[in-house]
């Protein structure tokens, strides 16, 4: 069913974010649990009489993918200065077939095509997450970056407990920003709103009062407003954690009992303004919430760090503080000033990634790596 902050956020999508022109051609792709959301965008654009197809495809693994993608493209001089093809993908639970779809956009030249990923693909997406104008994501994430990649330390607090002293080596260890902004080559991950990188050195206690986001589909009930679980972090590793709701205590604890799943392989703030509330559903969603966020389990540095862990479970904060070097000004989270300089050039756009990318690797942090339920 379909509201007006539904629809609001289909057209914020298709001006804001995927910028389409109506002599564009748009090619949606959707697995079964996203199919409601890609009846509404193509919807959308059909009023705008934009040319868009659809075509679904299995999560994860879909042998007849690729195949039956690369037939709906259109030839290499249907495409021009003028005329674009924007692909857009949604998927609830998954990212998938990031490999079929690059090999086959390789026919065109970059300057001719973007690709749009959704996922998450939930109501809550259209209805408050896509609200936000990625220009000024952009600039929120700017005013972080700038503070911190020239920084050695930062010390994060929270309203609810959160102390955290952190070494960060900007040099050695890549940053990640998602504002919704499409870079030329890169595939946009939605929903947007957030900075990362891995922490040199960690430690401290994380309270995380707001939401938790596995890497694996959940049942479990996410929101941790009135179930904070609070860890205690020494040399960038989870020695112990509490929390009193034993769902959720029990799955944090399989998670921590994988190899290195005890470890801080991604530490993260989100910028959305416009998430306030928790997304039920297992989400990126949450993550994109103004806060911190530890990543605990498999890293965000691909081909810098050579560890592996088969989950990724981010606890997230309600806002906090980000105290840089000697500063006596802390960044409030909750309360980003948006820059007014230029984004820095040297950061990483895309933050999700499909399984099986790198043959040597299980894969960065937030790609969903299996189709099991870890209750």
């Amino acid at each position: 069913m379909i509201d007006e902050k539904i629809w609001q956020g289909v057209n914020f999508l298709i001006d804001n974010y995927i910028n389409v022109k109506q002599e564009d051609k748009v090619i949606i792709t959707y697995t079964k649990d996203s199919r409601e959301p890609a009846a509404w965008v193509s919807y959308a654009l059909e009023l705008r009489n934009v040319e868009v197809d659809l075509i679904w495809m299995k999560p994860l693994k879909d042998v007849g993918f690729f195949d039956r993608f690369k037939n709906i493209l259109p030839g290499e001089k249907e495409l021009t200065e003028e005329r674009k093809l924007h692909v857009v993908t949604l998927e609830a639970d998954t990212l998938s077939h990031t490999n079929d779809i690059r090999q086959a956009l390789s026919i065109y030249d970059k300057d001719k095509y973007f690709v749009v990923r959704l996922i998450s693909a939930h109501p809550e997406l259209f209805s408050y997450a896509l609200h936000a104008d990625p220009t000024q994501l952009l600039a929120r994430n700017a005013t972080i970056l700038q503070r911190c990649m020239r920084a050695k330390k930062i010390r994060i607090t929270s309203p609810a407990g959160t102390d955290l002293k952190v070494s960060l080596d900007s040099e050695r260890f890549r940053w990640i920003s998602n504002s919704g902004i499409c870079r030329q080559g890169d595939a946009m991950i939605l929903p947007a709103g957030e900075v990362a990188t891995y922490p040199e050195n960690i430690e401290g206690v994380l309270v995380a009062n707001f939401a938790f986001n596995l890497n694996l589909p959940t049942d479990n009930n996410v929101d941790l407003k009135t179930n904070p679980v609070k860890v205690f972090v020494e040399n960038g590793k989870a020695t112990h954690f509490e929390c009193d709701n034993k769902e959720i205590y029990n799955l944090v604890a399989t998670c921590f009992e994988n190899p290195n799943g005890i470890n801080v392989g991604e530490l993260g703030f989100g910028t959305n303004y416009c998430i306030n509330d928790v997304a039920p559903q297992n989400s990126h969603i949450n993550e994109r919430r103004p806060g911190v966020h530890l990543g605990f389990g498999q890293h965000n540095q691909g081909g810098k760090l050579f560890y592996d862990c088969r989950t990724h479970i981010d606890l997230i904060t309600r806002g906090g503080l980000i105290w840089v070097d000697e500063e006596s000004s802390p960044l409030d989270l909750d309360n980003i000033e948006p820059s007014a300089t230029p984004h820095p050039l040297n950061y990483e756009a895309e933050d999700a990634f499909s399984p099986n990318q790198n043959s040597d690797s299980i894969n960065d942090c937030c790609g969903i790596i299996g189709c099991e339920v870890v209750a």
